[in-house]
């Protein structure tokens, strides 16, 4: 379920080489992160560099929450290691099960089994039947997971759980969060496109947000925008299904999965841009949209107006939009 990113921040974001003084007090910073990228920019009075203290911070989430990390929290969870699970990992485990209620069981991070078997997770593509889906699905699903006194509770041990869907949006948070402690107002963090941002950009106004046009194999984030979004004191987070697919047989499989029915989807949503509150909820949600198809999203977005999005889906050849984003 590994994400890849559709979001590019405008060159607002990128600092001047030269200009007055306070935009020496401009820091920007890039690293690796969660299996992706992190990039940020902030205002400091003070000019602090605080690469050192995020660096730690995305350091324990690989501890906690990295897939790809086998002495991790999740790895020894899926392995049933006993572990005590660390607050990171109960965030977003219990986060995950409100997404999982609220969705109707269409967000799901115990769903990991099927992407695998499909070829979008860990393990190697398999050849798909009803019976091999059916056996997946007989372990799949949060109410056969559970945290009891900070231990992981499975009803069945082949229980497989990846947090990749969300994992990200919670690092943007409490990255953002630890910069505020730190009494920096006006930045943006964006780690493999989950972004937040708050105050103003260099230039004293908002932060400009594009989202790139869904068309199969656009690899290449800001080359080709379908929309341009002014925000600030928000996050923002964007899934489709035009970069991860492949063709079978003349037909496309999209690594968006429908957990209920354990078969990719089929339907003429292309991607969904989520704004919210929190990154984790933008994240989970833009996931959530993309397995829903534009009839369920539209009526999910009228359920949950917290959530604005940015739908983008295909009709008669052409892309059409849905927006209920308020700038």
């Amino acid at each position: 379920m590994k994400k890849i990113s559709f979001l590019i921040v405008f060159a607002s974001f990128i600092l001047a080489s030269c200009g007055g003084k306070n935009e020496k007090k401009y820091i920007s910073i890039t690293n690796k992160a969660l299996g992706t990228f992190y990039s940020i920019t902030y205002f400091d009075e003070n000019g602090r560099n605080m690469q050192v203290e995020i660096d730690s911070i995305i350091d324990r989430f690989n501890m906690s929450l990295s897939a790809y990390n086998p002495n991790s929290i999740l790895s020894k969870v899926n392995q049933n290691i006993e572990t005590e699970l660390d607050d990171c990992f109960k965030n977003v485990f219990f986060r995950a099960k409100y997404f999982y209620e609220i969705t109707d069981g269409v967000f799901d991070i115990s769903a990991s089994p099927l992407f695998s078997a499909w070829g979008f997770g860990f393990g190697n593509r398999e050849k798909i039947t009803p019976e091999l889906i059916d056996s997946l699905k007989q372990f799949i699903g949060m109410e056969k997971i559970s945290v009891e006194n900070d231990k992981i509770i499975k009803s069945d041990p082949r229980v497989n759980i990846n947090a990749n869907a969300l994992a990200k949006g919670y690092a943007v948070d409490v990255v953002a969060d630890f910069l505020l402690s730190q009494n920096i107002k006006d930045f943006l963090v964006e780690i493999g496109g989950e972004i937040v941002v708050r105050g103003k950009n260099r230039n004293g106004e908002k932060w400009k947000i594009g989202i790139d046009s869904p068309y199969d194999g656009n690899f290449n984030s800001g080359e080709n925008l379908i929309y341009t979004v002014s925000l600030t004191d928000k996050a923002v987070a964007t899934s489709g299904n035009y970069r991860q697919f492949y063709i079978e047989d003349g037909k496309k499989y999209a690594h968006t999965i429908d957990p209920v029915t354990g078969y990719p989807v089929q339907h003429s949503l292309l991607s969904a841009t989520v704004i919210a509150a929190d990154c984790m909820s933008a994240d989970a949600i833009a996931t959530s949209l993309m397995v829903m198809g534009m009839k369920k999203a539209k009526t999910f977005l009228t359920e949950y107006p917290e959530y604005q999005a940015y739908l983008v889906y295909e009709e008669n050849g052409e892309y059409k939009t849905f927006s209920t984003i308020i700038e």
